[in-house]
């Protein structure tokens, strides 16, 4: 892929999560649920994409134990720094 399309791309990506904060923040000022409701389909969006991709590329790459060992690092350091 040329460099232009994939500063396009990288645009293009830019401009739309800006869109989506502008909206959400216009839509979160409505009620806590729904900012519940978009939260909790942020998280399931990035779950479902460590899960499907970030995980097996990191296994595939770097074949042995350290890779698994830092994803549950990873994710006990997450639920640690919710709980506080």
């Amino acid at each position: 892929m040329n460099s232009f399309k994939v500063i396009f791309l990288v645009i293009l990506s830019g401009i739309t999560t800006g869109v989506g904060a502008f909206i959400g923040s216009a839509i979160g000022s409505v009620s806590e649920e729904i900012i519940a409701i978009c939260l909790s389909f942020a998280a399931g969006a990035m779950l479902y994409i460590v899960t499907g991709e970030l995980i097996p590329e990191a296994n595939k790459l770097y074949k042995g134990r350290m890779s698994g060992l830092g994803n549950i690092l990873g994710f006990l350091i997450g639920i640690i720094a919710v709980r506080i």
